[in-house]
């Protein structure tokens, strides 16, 4: 009789809840019965901890990150005849939002090492178009914010922070979407910060921003029934305030849980051949989103092992029942929807390889010592054997 396998998933959003659950419950409970189900209090409330805790004076909650993004663009004025740079290593929102307002993206490459823009060609795509520079804190490790600020403030371009996996995260002891002209967040159920649904928020230090950001939300109305632009429907809901509230006040104690995860992958994968692991800078505190490490070396050292690809190691981990995924097989300006911008297959050599080679580990706050110990042991019996 073969012995099933018990799976370790890439993440475990039901023993999040059983922690909380009483809370939540009763938070829940408590809306439905309030009839206030769309703004009101409750969101109110959670602007105004999001900003303190982010370090900000102002916050607006809306529907998504997404839509994060594309307020703070509609916000900056930001449309047709614009160019936006951007990473090609990032989920598509982060360029698809650029598009959205009329604007162009212009792509750059990432640093190996940390998976963020590299600073040096982000200055060299400037061009007189320019009007912003979106850098992602990808997988919950912040890019280096003092040189990304210093170069937009030397073009005057806006910096909108994409903070959607990095909530938390901190640069030169600064919490990541409080550096920039604006900060967007997400709180996706897969997100550090995860609503039960979707939701967003977008932070920022100047008043006008948010006056603008308020009304574009609201279909661009300020007084009801009268609309000064064409704006959208971007709320959170009431409900999942309440529950952010709630998670809030946990956030930190579940970042260190993922440092401590991320610490403990650290140490025990650093000596296995073909392997690498993620680097962080020193200024920046990530929030260990994902651990997402490279196979690039597989295969090179030994045509004997030409077999264990990135794909190959993650079948072989999945039938020890370890679950992994990756972020992301193909790079923005290689998507069909942005061959009209004339991108090239080796234009950005570095995003075109990390595309093949990286891996996402397990990793939420409640991993066991246990459950990442059987990754690791995987990974070692798959690329060493």
């Amino acid at each position: 009789m073969v012995q099933s396998v018990k799976k370790i998933p890439p993440l475990d959003l039901v023993q999040q809840y059983e922690t909380i659950e009483a809370e939540v419950s009763a938070a829940v409970l408590g809306v439905l019965a309030s009839g206030n189900y769309v703004g009101g209090p409750l969101v109110e409330g959670f602007e105004q901890q999001l900003a303190a805790y982010i370090g900000v004076s102002e916050c607006v909650a809306c529907n998504s990150g997404t839509d994060a993004l594309y307020l703070a663009l509609r916000a900056l004025e930001i449309g047709p005849g614009d160019e936006v740079i951007t990473t090609s290593f990032s989920f598509f929102a982060t360029a698809g939002v650029i598009s959205a307002v009329g604007a162009k993206p212009v792509f750059v490459d990432i640093d190996a090492q940390t998976f963020n823009l590299d600073i040096g060609q982000v200055a060299s795509a400037i061009t007189d178009k320019t009007r912003a520079i979106i850098p992602v804190h990808l997988f919950g490790q912040p890019m280096d914010m003092s040189a990304m600020m210093a170069l937009a403030q030397s073009y005057q371009l806006a910096v909108i922070e994409d903070c959607a996996q990095a909530v938390g995260a901190e640069w030169a002891g600064r919490k990541v979407g409080s550096i920039g002209h604006i900060g967007c967040f997400s709180f996706y159920p897969t997100k550090n910060l995860g609503a039960c649904g979707d939701g967003g928020a977008v932070t920022t230090n100047d008043p006008a921003i948010t006056t603008a950001i308020r009304m574009l939300k609201n279909h661009g109305s300020q007084a009801r029934y009268i609309h000064a632009e064409i704006g959208i429907n971007s709320r959170l809901d009431a409900l999942q305030a309440a529950i952010l509230q709630i998670k809030l006040r946990y956030l930190d104690t579940w970042n260190c849980q993922r440092r401590e995860i991320a610490a403990r992958y650290h140490h025990l994968l650093r000596h296995i051949p073909g392997l690498l692991t993620p680097q962080e800078l020193t200024e920046s505190q990530g929030v260990w989103h994902q651990y997402t490490i490279r196979l690039c070396q597989a295969g090179q050292e030994d045509p004997g092992t030409a077999h264990k690809s990135r794909d190959w190691v993650r079948s072989h981990l999945q039938e020890r029942g370890i679950m992994t995924t990756v972020y992301y097989p193909r790079p923005l300006h290689l998507q069909p929807v942005y061959q009209s911008l004339g991108y090239q297959l080796g234009q950005f050599p570095v995003v075109e390889q990390v595309c093949q080679e990286v891996l996402s580990l397990p990793m939420f706050p409640e991993l066991s010592i246990e459950q990442q110990e059987q990754v690791i042991y995987g990974l070692k019996d798959c690329l060493t054997r």
